[in-house]
């Protein structure tokens, strides 16, 4: 346990990967939503969380301008990076945190992710030995579980993570032999947030991609495979959906309004 676990309050940063070139929405994290560039909403998400830090950690002088003015760091990276992970393990580096220090990625497409569910992927990762922590949901609807996109985990008795995978699992063999109903025994969705000690993140991004990340399409996998933990632990409240296309930024115009108009 770290000095920031044992002090008894949680203590977390979050790091926000932010790249201005996305392919199916370009120049995503400054697209506006009620007025203000996507990358600003979901840094006041990580504020609002009650991280040490908020950093976005970007390689385009645009975004830095963007967020400027709010109270966070900003890190910039090279441009060369293939991931978000690898884009964080640059910014841990840099900005020289501790080796147990509970770095959140928070994704910059996140612009409603809730301050709770923030908060428990830091406490999953703080209350397990492993060195990566993610959230899941139960899964309550029969498409989802049969839907590729939605990416399921099956975890331990323990709360650690056994396997990632787009097909349904866990497969209840005998009754969906007779009809496809749920498994008795639950099946959870994963949710991509996650958290991980800060000394773990030049690790992973130092590992090659594995056989069942190729398979899978899945980063994740790719630390299962070389034998390390990821703790799983169950989101408090639901996470609404990021923002990738363009239709999926009208529908966040359309939630900014109604929450304004709550409120």
């Amino acid at each position: 346990m770290s000095d920031d676990e044992s002090a008894g309050a949680l203590k977390f940063v979050v790091a926000i990967p932010a790249r201005y070139g996305a392919t199916r929405l370009p120049g995503k994290p400054l697209r506006l939503i009620a007025g203000e560039p996507m990358v600003v909403h979901v840094a006041r998400r990580a504020l609002e969380a009650g991280a040490l830090q908020v950093v976005v950690a970007t390689d385009d002088e645009r975004i830095a301008e963007a967020v400027r003015g709010q109270p966070l760091t900003v890190c910039m990276t090279r441009a060369d990076h293939a991931s978000g992970t690898d884009r964080l393990a640059e910014c841990a580096e840099i900005l020289q945190w501790p080796p147990e220090r509970i770095v959140v990625n928070l994704q910059g497409d996140e612009p409603f992710a809730p301050a709770e569910g923030i908060r428990e992927v830091a406490r999953t990762l703080a209350a397990s030995s492993a060195p990566m922590a993610t959230l899941a949901a139960p899964i309550v609807d029969m498409h989802e579980y049969f839907d590729p996109n939605a990416v399921k985990v099956v975890r331990s008795e323990a709360g650690l993570a056994l396997y990632f995978s787009r097909a349904p699992i866990p497969w209840q063999r005998d009754r969906f032999a007779r009809d496809r109903t749920l498994p008795a025994s639950g099946a959870l969705r994963h949710i991509g947030i996650y958290a991980y000690r800060a000394g773990f993140l030049g690790r992973f991004a130092r590992l090659a991609p594995g056989t069942l990340e190729r398979l899978e399409a899945l980063e994740q996998l790719r630390v299962l495979e070389a034998g390390h933990a990821i703790a799983v632990g169950l989101t408090p409240v639901p996470f609404p959906p990021g923002v990738d296309t363009e239709e999926d930024l009208a529908r966040a115009e359309q939630r900014m309004r109604t929450l304004a108009a709550q409120g």
